[in-house]
């Protein structure tokens, strides 16, 4: 299950009281890394903790998977010290439940929960504030809002049913299409560009950017191809993936210029780009087994594995989710018995060298 498991997760997103805090179960420090458990989290396949977002001062949040599948969110502080939440009234079944997908310098965190008070479950949005007040929100007037980016001024971007939309700090939305089926913006910057995918007529997936004042540029990564912008740095530099049969990383800079890259031998994922324009994600072995890696702004590629990671079935691995601008990394990694584990991951000296 592993990665197919996470994915789908994801895939069913886009198409109960505040938390308290304990500390994290037997953290442990080799070389530049430190991996981490969620006290309360499964320890059997397919369960555990799952970090998604590591902000400035290296704050990371994510879900974690208890021993019945239910989700809950945690954010974890610089020292360790892991605290758990669940959004009032989000439905625990079924692998359902409160999935935090970003935190911004000030700490706030938002993503989206299954809503258990209709007739139908569905996702809402919500923000967390650094204090543990937590308030939810709907981006149009029915069900489906799955926030997945918020940056240093607290505006939101996300997906609503099939459209995409932007919050304002004070609750204001704006909802728009880039295409004519679905819209997902899944990142914006500091001054409010946002990046994603859209699907046209055909169901082929392309990249867009929306800037400031709504103009939206849209992209394809390789002609051919499915194209998934992932993340846009301050510059507006974008990285994401694209499918041609199989995955390859790129990078976009602002004059839209589009570098193409592979980490690994196999199916190579891009998934997050810091101001400094590193960029982190995954790649797969000939055996698909996921190891990580650090792409330098100059190209310089660095791959790594989490000690301890292992695994059998396809997706098994280190799986890098997001990286902040002094380079740390946050992720999880998976055991030989197939559970779910966080890391942390600072850059080395060679890292901070390159250029």
């Amino acid at each position: 299950m592993k990665l197919k498991s996470l994915a789908l997760c994801s895939a069913m997103a886009v198409f109960a009281a505040l938390g308290f805090t304990v500390q994290s179960s037997a953290q442990q420090v080799q070389n530049q890394f430190i991996t981490f458990n969620v006290a309360g989290a499964g320890t059997n396949s397919g369960q555990g903790t799952v970090p998604r977002s590591i902000n400035q001062q290296s704050w990371i949040t994510g879900e974690y998977y208890d021993s019945s599948v239910a989700v809950h969110g945690f954010v974890r502080a610089p020292d360790g010290t892991i605290t758990t939440f669940d959004v009032p009234g989000a439905s625990k079944d079924n692998g359902q439940g409160t999935y935090p997908r970003s935190i911004n310098p000030s700490g706030t965190i938002v993503g989206f929960y299954y809503d258990a008070s209709h007739i139908v479950v569905s996702t809402r949005g919500f923000v967390r504030a650094a204090d543990g007040t937590i308030t939810t929100f709907d981006a149009g007037p029915n069900l489906g809002t799955i926030p997945l980016s918020i940056n240093q001024s607290g505006q939101i971007t996300g997906a609503y049913a099939s459209h995409g939309f932007v919050r304002a700090p004070d609750g204001t939305v704006t909802t728009f299409d880039a295409g004519t089926i679905v819209t997902v913006p899944t990142s914006i910057n500091p001054s409010g560009a946002v990046t994603g995918w859209y699907t046209d007529a055909s169901f082929v997936s392309h990249g867009f950017v929306r800037d400031i004042d709504g103009t939206i540029t849209k992209f394809d990564a390789a002609s051919q191809s499915f194209t998934y912008p992932r993340s846009i740095n301050p510059a507006g530099r974008i990285t994401g993936d694209y499918f041609d049969g199989s995955s390859h990383g790129f990078v976009r800079d602002i004059d839209g210029t589009i570098t193409k890259f592979d980490a690994g031998p196999h199916d190579t994922t891009s998934m997050s780009i810091n101001p400094g324009g590193k960029v982190a994600g995954y790649y797969f072995d000939l055996g698909n087994l996921v190891h990580g890696f650090v792409r330098a702004a100059n190209g310089q590629t660095t791959t790594f594995e989490v000690p301890g990671a292992g695994g059998t079935f396809f997706g098994d691995g280190t799986i890098p989710q997001s990286i902040n601008p002094s380079g740390a990394i946050t992720g999880l990694y998976t055991d030989s018995n197939g559970a779910y584990h966080g890391f942390l991951r600072e850059p080395d000296d060679a890292e901070d060298s390159e250029s």
